[in-house]
């Protein structure tokens, strides 16, 4: 249970915003409390927390029963103070507003057993100090609020004490983005836990430690702190709680590689390409030692680490794509072809690989200059490996159709770039390796996402990331693998 002590009104309106943050869709939350307790007030702080509008007007539903707000997750204000029977509860559409979003319940002792089990119950009481608030419900629940608790900890600390939390963004992983508003100056949090390891699954070792997958934000931190010493804009970290996973880090804008209709602006992805060749010609060391004095080692991308990544297209997609799982003789031919290719890897030029370079992750800075109008934002799982990896995520952005045509002018941009002296023959070849790598990679972990994690939004995806491949395949050294992916129907039709 939770128990914390709020001194004043605008402390019980903090509390509204801290708990929004962390509310989930099919969440209920039993507000109890008397008359004057600062139910209305909580509850208000939590709805305009959802919908990001200080100002949205929230009448009391005591007339109504139930009103219905829109925001990040749509939420039901239930007043039950008028109904006279529990039985009332079957029309007011608590389950219908679950399916969708979150319930807030005034006087929830009136609804009976029409409250799931998984209720979350938030008591506000006064006492001598100001008001109490408790917070009990299911083990799992009371770890967010906690969690979202702690992170308004790390924010007093650092010194943002009245700082209005909003909601940014998800993505694939673990981690999670706030924007921290502090009388109009922006920052952003990164909430980053420490993450169990999965089951081991060769030689004894998880795919996270295979994969070289960061399990802390030490990385995040330490890859930061390289790339802004060797000239390349990457945010400046303003607090770290490195135990804690949460970081507070400088806000590099809002605007994109992509236009109002997400559709891709090439001047903006052969910027970033000339960024990628800047950040090749540089010294890259795997050992970086941290201004705070803490050292982190940069591993390698080793054959292990691609090959396990390729190995997520046959464990994953190829039994949601053809609806049986791989065949021994298929699955030894896949090793064989992937271990020839990583072969002709050992003699791709290396350097720091970014590994989630596109456009999610580029901030595009109209008003700089140089490798300055390029924010970076996303390298927390960064190796020493093929340079023409990141080069490979750019041009095949996975987010966003990138044409042919574009995709040769991103590669060409990255080539000039690199002076008359590269080794366009040897990138070349890495390019198409590693842009064959990356989508096998992606179509297995998009499915995963479906079927393992229940993000289902991933599989849109699909079509794009099978013409990655097919185009990576066209190249001669990677005959045998579009040969093989042909006959396992994991290429387009009609591909040849």
């Amino acid at each position: 249970m939770i128990d914390r002590v709020l001194a004043d009104e605008a402390a019980t309106r903090q509390a509204g915003n801290d708990i929004a943050a962390v509310l989930k869709k099919g969440d209920v939350v039993a507000l109890h409390g008397d008359l004057g307790a600062g139910k209305t007030t909580l509850a208000r702080a939590i709805i305009r927390s959802l919908a990001g509008d200080d100002a949205l007007e929230v009448p009391s539903p005591t007339f109504t029963l139930v009103q219905t707000y829109p925001g990040r997750l749509p939420v039901a204000h239930f007043d039950l103070y008028r109904i006279g029977d529990a039985e009332e509860m079957r029309e007011l559409g608590l389950d219908e507003a679950l399916a969708e979003g979150a319930a807030l319940v005034e006087w929830p002792d009136r609804a009976g057993v029409y409250l799931p089990e998984t209720t979350i119950h938030v008591k506000l009481l006064e006492d001598g100090s100001g008001r109490r608030l408790t917070i009990d419900g299911p083990e799992v629940a009371i770890a967010r609020f906690e969690r979202s608790f702690a992170i308004r900890e790390f924010l007093d600390g650092a010194g943002r004490p009245q700082a209005k939390r909003g909601y940014l963004a998800g993505d694939a992983s673990a981690r999670s983005y706030e924007t921290i508003d502090r009388n109009g100056n922006r920052e952003l949090l990164m909430n980053a836990p420490r993450q169990p390891d999965g089951p081991p699954i060769h030689d004894g070792k998880p795919y996270s430690q295979i994969a070289h997958l960061a399990e802390s934000v030490l990385p995040f931190v330490a890859i930061d702190e390289a790339l802004r010493v060797n000239g390349l804009c990457a945010p400046e970290i303003r607090a770290a709680d490195l135990d804690a996973g949460l970081l507070l880090i400088e806000d590099l804008g809002r605007d994109v590689v992509l236009d109002h209709d997400g559709k891709p602006i090439g001047e903006r992805y052969r910027a970033s390409a000339e960024v990628l060749s800047e950040m090749h010609r540089r010294e890259w060391t795997a050992d970086i030692g941290l201004a705070s004095g803490e050292a982190y080692h940069v591993p390698a991308y080793d054959r292990g680490a691609m090959a396990i990544e390729t190995e997520l297209l046959i464990d994953w997609y190829l039994p949601f794509a053809a609806g049986r799982p791989a065949t021994e003789d298929e699955r030894r031919a896949f090793q064989a072809a992937w271990q020839a290719l990583f072969d002709r890897l050992e003699r791709a030029e290396k350097s720091l690989v970014l590994r989630d370079f596109h456009s999610p992750n580029i901030i595009w800075r109209d008003q700089k200059s140089g490798t300055d109008r390029i924010g970076i934002i996303d390298f927390q799982d960064a190796l020493i490996g093929p340079a023409a990896y990141d080069v490979a995520s750019l041009a095949m952005d996975a987010r966003v159709t990138i044409a042919e045509t574009l995709e040769a002018d991103i590669r060409s941009a990255y080539v000039k770039a690199r002076g008359a002296d590269f080794d366009r023959a040897g990138f070349d070849e890495a390019y198409a390796i590693m842009a064959a790598q990356r989508n096998s990679k992606i179509v297995g972990i998009f499915v995963r996402l479906d079927r393992r994690d229940g993000k289902p939004q991933y599989l849109k995806h699909l079509p794009r990331i099978r013409d990655y491949l097919e185009r990576a395949t066209r190249h001669e050294a990677l005959a045998e693998l579009r040969a093989l992916y042909r006959s396992m129907k994991v290429l387009p039709e009609g591909a040849t």
